[in-house]
């Protein structure tokens, strides 16, 4: 698998330096799992750090600091995948939300037709929130922006929208200003892992109006 779709170099260095909210680091992590690319520039990423951090050495660190850094770089930890993940097996970052070791079996809560979704438990400090989305093959979602940062990642099936065709290990990175309407291909249904700051901005009357019901 060779994903043609990566992590924002922003979201690369934040990864790196673990200042990744848990939702983010998790769909990040299972990307970097899976991804020689993106696993090379969190690792270019780290060095950089490392070097940094001698150098800052050098000139004294308060206690505090030292105290909060090392705290960051444990939580950094949670989800660090320094080599790929065996396929066809979920990313690592990802399965220890999971209940069950296979996507189907999950329990999944059917929102709308063809639209069913599974949400994760992240810690109480966790700022975003964390779910599986599952659509129907051949359906489309309603054009949509997002409130902020969202970051998807496709795990099985495939999805086209106006930035191309996104396929099992693509992310789509993306902030407030995209907007875009997803259409999954007819020959399957489409898993994506996604992690969001805030609602997603539906354009749509009718589809406002169905989104506390939906719950996305």
């Amino acid at each position: 698998m060779k994903p043609n779709h990566h992590l924002d170099d922003s979201t690369l260095l934040a990864y790196a330096a673990g200042n990744l909210d848990e939702a983010f680091s998790v769909v990040a992590a299972s990307h970097v799992a899976i991804c020689p690319a993106c696993r090379s520039a969190v690792r270019a990423a780290e060095a950089l750090g490392g070097e940094l951090l001698e150098t800052a050495g050098a000139l004294g660190i308060s206690e505090d600091c030292r105290s909060r850094t090392f705290a960051a770089l444990e939580q950094a930890a949670l989800y660090r995948l320094p080599v790929a993940a065996p396929r066809p097996a979920l990313p690592r970052a990802l399965t220890q939300f999971l209940p069950v070791a296979s996507l189907e079996d999950l329990a999944w809560k059917k929102k709308a037709p063809g639209v069913a979704i599974f949400d994760m438990k992240l810690h109480a400090s966790a700022k975003g929130q964390l779910r599986l989305l599952r659509i129907g093959a051949g359906r489309a979602m309603p054009e949509h922006g997002h409130g902020g940062e969202e970051i998807t990642m496709v795990l099985t099936g495939a999805y086209v929208d106006h930035m191309g065709r996104f396929a099992a290990g693509d992310v789509a990175d993306l902030d407030e200003e995209i907007e875009h309407k997803p259409v999954v291909e007819r020959d399957g249904d489409c898993i994506c892992l996604v992690a969001t700051e805030r609602p997603t901005r539906f354009k749509s009357l009718a589809a406002r109006l169905m989104q506390p019901f939906v719950g996305i």
